[in-house]
């Protein structure tokens, strides 16, 4: 059923029956519309980011006024439409033993780039809409643009927000991507998911799971999230959180993976993972990924959300992955390849100083076998 054909403009029901459906022949999971509100959580928002928890993410700051109110992203802003894609179904990486040392990279990443997935679907329905409301705008956008889209799902009721801030649909997990469309155009809200605003309860396996403590209740400090120490973070990571890092290449699923909504389960009526996400890497051979060159690596990467971290910031965390696993495992297959490579990237003066610096103290953790 195509959103177009109509001359005449749609009461708003009328209109929101038509785009849920449109939205399920575009093979989006789960999709709602809620009401063009500012944000419920300003203040907590303006003191996240005046605390430097964001890090070096500036563009969160830049645009923060977008944020925390649709209508001034889309000026006359009335409804947004709310879109998730399923991109894993919670089970559990295999760690083979016997291989030699790898690192695993977030299984968000680990299929075709969402951006473009989600993007191109959500702009054709943006296009159809269009057609039969000329005099309105819809913008598509995913989570490149200043919206806040967790809050706007959950209004739209696609879930509730977890004590780890993701997106958390009850019984089936936070393994979802999220889109939107802001428009000028008056749709009929979704109802909410569920009558309770917390999924959690006095839960708190998040938290307690979280490898650099970063999590909080309801709040996440970027700057010791490993999703933002492998991915958005330039130069050398703490060490007090390299230590921490344990195996994470790209990114970090500890909270996700612990969380009892996400286990998996056979589940009645649960929609399948989008093909988009088929997986193409779930980890990468360290050795390997410390003798990428820039082409080898757009070469891997093309086409995934994992080409986002430059090549020097992957050689940074293979280091890190490497000296965790060799001093957790002194014995581990292609142990004495992986230490020389470590003393070349050590010395190496062409190699970017934040590989060079990250391959030295890696060294020295492992001779003194310190945290």
């Amino acid at each position: 059923m195509r959103v177009g054909g109509s001359a005449a403009e749609p009461d708003p029901d009328e209109l929101t029956r038509r785009v849920l459906a449109r939205c399920r022949e575009l093979d989006f999971a789960l999709a709602g519309v809620c009401d063009a509100l500012p944000t419920s959580h300003e203040e907590h928002v303006r003191n996240w980011i005046a605390s430097g928890q964001h890090g070096s993410m500036d563009y969160l700051q830049r645009r923060i006024e977008e944020r925390l109110a649709p209508e001034t992203y889309v000026p006359g802003a009335t409804s947004i439409i709310m879109v998730a894609d399923r991109y894993h179904d919670g089970r559990r990486d295999r760690v083979d033993p016997s291989s030699a040392p790898r690192g695993r990279i977030a299984r968000y990443a680990r299929g075709r780039d969402y951006h473009k997935a989600m993007k191109r679907r959500l702009v054709r329905l943006a296009r159809e809409l269009g057609e039969i409301l000329p005099s309105h705008h819809f913008r598509p956008c995913v989570d490149t643009a200043p919206l806040l889209e967790r809050e706007h799902a959950m209004r739209a009721g696609l879930g509730l927000v977890g004590k780890n801030t993701l997106l958390i649909e009850p019984g089936v997990g936070s393994w979802m991507l999220l889109g939107g469309i802001v428009s000028t155009a008056k749709l009929t809200p979704t109802p909410p998911r569920s009558a309770r605003a917390d999924p959690c309860g006095t839960c708190s396996r998040c938290i307690d799971a979280c490898p650099t403590d970063a999590i909080t209740p309801f709040s996440v400090d970027a700057t010791r999230c490993l999703a933002y120490t492998t991915i958005e973070h330039r130069g050398e990571i703490e060490p007090r959180l390299e230590t921490s890092t344990g195996d994470w290449l790209f990114g970090c699923d500890i909270c996700q993976e612990v969380c009892p909504h996400a286990s998996r389960k056979k589940r009645r009526g649960v929609l399948p993972i989008h093909p988009d996400y088929a997986e193409r890497h779930s980890d990468f051979d360290l050795l390997g990924v410390l003798g990428w060159s820039d082409s080898s690596r757009q070469e891997v990467l093309e086409g995934t959300a994992a080409k986002r971290a430059a090549l020097g910031m992957w050689k940074r965390n293979a280091l890190v992955c490497a000296g965790n696993i060799l001093r957790e495992q002194p014995e581990a297959p292609g142990h004495a390849a992986l230490l020389d490579r470590i003393q070349e990237l050590a010395g190496d003066l062409h190699e970017d100083a934040a590989v060079r610096g990250t391959a030295a103290r890696v060294l020295d953790r492992l001779s003194s076998n310190t945290l």
